[in-house]
């Protein structure tokens, strides 16, 4: 493999940025964005992802041009900056490619604006450069982020260390984007998505002896309403296992024209206009819901016909999101929700410094407590000295390992007497009045940074997804931080 080795290069000369008046709320936002460009230079965050993107690059190359090289350079710059700024923004691939357009601000910041032309990233190119690296690769530059701000905190504009002795940590549900989950709506989804893939068949000219697809999504849909309905009315019970009875057997029927229109793509795919990868996706696509119809039309009979419960280890939850469980937390507004469990762990200043988004249902907090640890003291190189937590990451093995460890335990114990022992100390108490700020902390990156409402399919894509918004966080507190320690310095000086 060739070794990367950025070649350097003259960024175009930008356009001069309007001076705005009047608005303090610009005014932030575009410092909020020239400190981050100074962070990822000083800190050598961008310089580390360009390396990384090429080595890959030219690993798959046997021959690089300079000018080729240049280029990926380029595509990687404002691939990195187009990642944070929509982050940071919450929107979507389209209206931030909407947003890019219109804004000199964000154009200087993606290193994108020219004096003569523009050439503006579109919502695809945007959906590339959301997956231009792995998850692993953002992993480690966060970890050199906060290491360097530990180290040499001048080098990231601090005046104070980053800490990375002390934890606070706490799970929560990051939920899928998926609809309830309720068992007679995914034989709509099933439907839905099968007729659709034979009508882009058909479009193609690849035709067997069926109905119009199109009256087959309409009978589902009068069916869904008519199940709906079926509540209000004095024999529910009957009307709601007679109108299944009745989207069984239009599923069944739709599952068999589905699956001759599989074989007939397969089987003559070269005398349609599609290559054989696109073919094979549209194959993926009708597969996925097919090997899935059976145990969703059982699940539905055994809880509406048959009125057993269905085992939430067994519930199909959505066909398209596999890896997504049932997690009762008993919370208000939200006591079972669906999606995959995230744990998280802060510093006192507010940054993220271990996360872990759990494909399987995830173990009792207790049991994360000793992994967590373990991650963290080998991804900086530092001994933990100070954890706290709520009561269910507390355990008696936890309580002797961290008593071995040497790391003070200001996790809140289960027992009420202990709890109440232990309220004597004063840094318990410190410690335990800092931890309930962690479940805002979580808010925040779920709400202000978007991963709680984030429209990432599949879970490799969610975890690269939850990485992006975590380093996006930290750069967002480190500037907060130069700013308080900016604004202190002023106030003194006064």
């Amino acid at each position: 493999m060739q070794r990367a080795t950025i070649i350097p290069f003259q960024p175009q000369l930008p356009q001069v940025l309007p001076t705005i008046e009047g608005n303090v709320d610009y005014r932030d936002f575009r410092d909020q964005l020239v400190r981050i460009d100074q962070l990822l230079i000083s800190s050598g965050l961008e310089t580390q992802l360009l390396e990384s993107d090429l080595e890959r690059w030219m690993g798959r190359r046997k021959k690089v041009r300079a000018r080729a090289q240049q280029t990926r350079q380029a595509h990687s710059r404002c691939a990195l900056r187009c990642n944070i700024a929509r982050l940071l923004l919450q929107h979507d691939y389209r209206a931030f490619a909407t947003r890019l357009a219109d804004s000199p601000l964000l154009q200087y910041f993606c290193g994108i604006s020219q004096v003569d032309r523009m050439k503006i990233p579109s919502k695809s190119t945007l959906e590339r450069y959301d997956k231009w690296w792995t998850e692993s690769e953002v992993r480690q530059v966060i970890h050199q982020l906060l290491t360097l701000g530990a180290t040499t905190p001048e080098k990231v504009h601090l005046v104070e260390p980053v800490n990375l002795e002390s934890a606070f940590l706490d799970t929560t549900c990051l939920a899928a984007h998926i609809h309830y989950p309720v068992d007679w709506v995914l034989l709509r989804d099933a439907t839905r998505t099968l007729m659709k893939a034979v009508q882009l068949i058909r479009e193609q000219g690849l035709k067997h002896r069926m109905e119009q697809p199109e009256s087959f999504l309409t009978r589902i849909n009068t069916l869904c309403i008519k199940m709906t309905h079926a509540w209000n009315k004095a024999d529910s019970q009957r009307q709601r296992k007679k109108t299944l009875r009745q989207m069984d057997r239009l599923v069944g029927t739709v599952r068999q024209h589905a699956k001759r229109y599989r074989e007939l793509l397969d089987q003559c795919w070269e005398q349609t206009d599609w290559t054989r990868p696109q073919a094979e996706q549209m194959l993926r696509r009708m597969d996925q819901v097919l090997e899935q119809l059976p145990k969703a039309r059982q699940q539905a009979r055994q809880r509406i016909l048959q009125g057993e419960p269905v085992a939430n280890a067994e519930k199909i939850l959505s066909l398209y999101e596999p890896d997504v469980h049932v997690i009762v937390r008993r919370k208000a507004g939200a006591e079972v929700e669906f999606g995959n469990t995230l744990l998280m762990a802060e510093n006192p200043q507010g940054l993220i410094l271990d996360w872990e988004l759990f494909r399987q249902s995830a173990p009792a907090d207790s049991a994360l407590l000793p992994r967590t640890v373990g991650r963290m003291e080998r991804a900086y190189g530092r001994k933990i000295k100070a954890l706290a937590a709520d009561r269910g990451f507390d355990s008696q093995t936890n309580q002797l390992g961290m008593a071995d460890e040497k790391i003070y335990n200001g996790v809140c114990p289960r027992n009420p007497k202990e709890l109440r022992r232990r309220n004597g100390s004063w840094k318990f108490k410190r410690l335990q009045r800092r931890r309930s700020q962690t479940e805002g902390r979580i808010a925040i990156v779920k709400n202000a940074f978007g991963a709680g409402s984030m429209r990432s399919k599949g879970f490799a894509h969610r975890e690269l997804t939850v990485t992006w918004t975590v380093l996006v966080h930290n750069l967002w507190v480190l500037v907060r931080l130069q700013r308080r320690a900016a604004e202190e310095a002023q106030r003194k000086a006064a």
